[in-house]
């Protein structure tokens, strides 16, 4: 085994006033390494958010420049790496989960084969000291710093036999030369910005994902303008909070000035991820408004309906702040669709506070909510804090919750039976093989009646059924 560099939690929290770096030079493939891979199969696997995905496809781009070719199927890989997500335990389980089938694996059918593991979760001190215990047999653990070096990780593994990690607990550089194989050939995932200094109590994004840093303008718009010109028909701008875009660059750019030069290239549909409401200005607001282009479709956390809850959090906004800016959204954008994120249990979270949040459900009528039970992350304020609710109070409240949302969610599912909606098909429908599906431009999923002609265009399309979770429809002859 060979540690290159193991994290640190107390590195991992540390900030400062020096300018980010943006290097354009730092991936280089090797011409010895780009041969390795030739006449394998590699396999990768995502847990966790969007970022981890648009991740994944630069990890597919490289192990294709060293030569491996793409599997679905696990069994038949010589590589296989996990690409890991460190925002709940269930998360964590998943993956060593996985990594007890893939040892197994290894053990009986494929001897020689490759286990990578990447992501998040190997930002933590924890888990990196786990592995090094109990999973020697892995070859490779890196981190999310130090993405440009996979290729001659994976390289010095296979040379030396051993156990390679190479994990930076820092503030964090952008690197603009990585390659991407995206997953998608009609909607295209797009980084602006890196990592968050949010601190969040409960967050354990800020320690893996490092210090809040922007990408130029440019080299953003350079990447739409490419993604143009390949038929991409969306955009999704991504950053642990994208309305942050800009504030630590030495310019006057914020994120509505970089969503309005995104709509001004005329990429049929844009939409982003994730936004803090302490962020969420006028400005973004009237952007949003302004353009046809940017989707109507907005994800805007809660998380808690009760202000000392939030307080708890280090949310940095009140309930009736929250409440204004969401009525300020309605007003101004056009059958806006809002979506939300909601913890219940949180320490010491009493019944009266979590009706408190329920208020605000029935007061939102959310689109939809990712909702979890409270899920203490190593190091972080909230693992520190007494946690006097019981599991069984959370579990109720949990279920409490999602009846109230699954309610909504149906609700305004069914305001759009009769409508004409315009929906990008994507494919064939996982429901029926006699349909496809795709996404209104408020992000509700449709099984459609259509040709298969239809795929990777927008259309208009009547809805006739709605469910709680997608609707159906048929196209609309023009």
């Amino acid at each position: 085994m060979e540690i290159k560099n193991e994290p640190s939690y107390v590195d991992a929290r540390k900030r400062s006033r020096e300018k980010i770096k943006i290097i354009s030079d730092a991936y280089i493939m090797d011409n010895e390494i780009s041969k390795i891979g030739v006449g394998k199969k590699y396999h990768i696997i995502t847990y966790g958010c969007q970022a981890n995905v648009r991740d994944s496809e630069t990890y597919a781009a490289i192990l294709e420049d060293m030569s491996y070719t793409k599997t679905d199927n696990m069994d038949d890989a010589d590589l296989i790496l996990l690409n890991t997500c460190s925002i709940r335990e269930n998360a964590h389980n998943k993956v060593f989960g996985m990594l007890g089938r893939i040892k197994h694996l290894k053990e009986t059918t494929k001897p020689d084969l490759i286990t990578v593991v990447g992501g998040c979760m190997c930002q933590e001190e924890a888990v990196v000291k786990e592995f090094e215990k109990k999973y020697k047999w892995i070859d490779v653990v890196f981190g999310t710093h130090n993405i440009q070096n996979l290729a001659k990780l994976i390289s010095e593994s296979i040379d030396k036999n051993e156990l390679i990690i190479e994990v930076f607990s820092k503030e964090g550089d952008v690197i603009e030369n990585l390659p991407v194989r995206r997953e998608n050939k009609y909607k295209a995932f797009i980084n602006i910005m890196y990592g968050c200094d949010k601190f969040c109590t409960y967050c354990i994004v800020p320690y893996t994902r490092g210090k809040q840093r922007s990408r130029r303008m440019g080299d953003i718009l350079s990447e739409v303008k490419e993604c143009i010109k390949e038929g991409y028909k969306e955009v999704t701008l991504l950053g642990q909070n994208v309305n942050a875009y800009g504030k630590d660059l030495d310019s006057n750019l914020s994120f509505a000035v970089l969503l309005e030069e995104v709509a001004k290239t005329n990429i049929p549909r844009i939409r982003f991820m994730t936004s803090h409401p302490w962020d969420f200005t006028d400005e973004m607001i009237d952007v949003i408004s302004k353009y046809d282009n940017i989707m109507p479709y907005i994800h805007l956390p809660v998380q808690s309906g009760n202000d000392r809850i939030l307080k708890l959090m280090g949310r940095r906004y009140t309930k009736e702040e929250y409440l204004k800016l969401f009525d300020k959204i309605k007003s101004k954008i056009k059958n806006a669709a809002i979506t939300t994120d909601i913890i219940v249990g949180y320490p010491s979270e009493t019944e009266e506070e979590f009706n408190d949040t329920l208020d605000v459900v029935n007061y939102c009528k959310y689109d939809g909510a990712f909702t979890f039970i409270f899920s203490p992350r190593e190091n972080t304020p909230a693992s520190r804090m007494e946690d006097d609710v019981t599991l069984e109070e959370k579990r109720d409240r949990l279920a409490r919750l999602n009846e109230v949302v699954n309610k909504y969610y149906k609700e305004n599912n069914e305001k759009l039976i009769d409508k004409v909606v315009p929906v990008l098909i994507e494919g064939p429908s996982e429901k029926d093989k006699n349909l496809y599906s795709g996404y209104t431009d408020t992000m509700k999923l449709v099984n459609v009646k259509c040709d298969k002609e239809d795929i990777g265009n927008i259309i208009n399309v009547r809805i006739i059924d709605a469910k709680t979770w997608s609707l159906d429809g048929e196209k609309v002859d023009e």
